[in-house]
């Protein structure tokens, strides 16, 4: 049975919210060129520590994962493709990383997802113990074992399934229940069996449109654009 490097003890007077300032992806302005803020986790641990609804010496600190435990979930060729600047530039869908040396791309892109990645394992083990856990970064859904897209290069939420039911006996049935407006078709590939219970509400006229993923979906909630709050969540509910 593996056991996690990143499961370590937690003491009790840190908040279940985990995060860490390698989340943040900033390199020579070329982020700005996607539309996805990627310094977004910075701005929101900010907000709540200047709205004194945590101290930062309450928040706990993720760790980088290891490509060992990577290997869990991805197949040795994904990985060994992340070594290529073109591919990265493809997942992210920032064309001019393609031209930028390995190791920029690495220390800027792929180092940062691995933080967050390492986030989302250790946000499962606390959500165990305390009964709820927030990863301020991750969720990388658009990533499956064996290929990423849509800025996401790691399956961190597959990867944090596997390890929860290495480590935990208790963990019988999972439920994902993914509320971004894309749909989430990295797990889906992933979990196509439906051995998680996907409930997925997603814009069905934008990025990614994967059909075939939809077939590992519990519970599908297709929204058109514009959908307003109210009919939004009686939806949900």
């Amino acid at each position: 049975m593996h056991k996690s490097q990143l499961y370590k003890d937690i003491p009790y007077e840190k908040v279940p919210i985990i995060y860490n300032s390698m989340y943040n992806i900033s390199f020579f302005g070329m982020e700005k060129l996607h539309p996805f803020d990627s310094g977004k986790w910075g701005r929101i641990i900010k907000m709540l520590v200047d709205e004194s609804v945590i101290k930062k010496e309450e928040i706990i600190d993720s760790e980088q994962i290891s490509e060992t435990e990577l290997l869990l979930v991805h197949t040795k060729d994904y990985l060994q493709s992340l070594k290529s600047s073109f591919t990265v530039a493809r997942i992210t869908e920032i064309w001019p990383v393609a031209l930028l040396p390995h190791f920029i791309v690495n220390r800027n892109l792929l180092i940062p997802f691995k933080f967050q990645t390492g986030g989302t394992v250790l946000a499962a083990k606390v959500a165990m113990e305390r009964g709820w856990a927030i990863n301020i970064g991750g969720g990388f859904h658009h990533c499956s074992s064996s290929e990423g897209g849509g800025f996401c290069a790691y399956a961190d939420i597959t990867l944090a399934i596997k390890i929860l039911k290495n480590e935990f006996d208790a963990v019988r049935n999972i439920m994902i229940i993914d509320l971004d407006a894309h749909q989430g078709n990295g797990h889906e590939r992933d979990f196509i069996d439906k051995s998680v219970y996907i409930m997925d509400a997603y814009n069905a006229y934008i990025y990614p449109s994967d059909s075939s993923a939809e077939a590992a979906i519990s519970r599908i909630i297709k929204l058109k654009p514009y959908t307003e709050d109210k009919e939004y969540l009686e939806l949900i509910k």
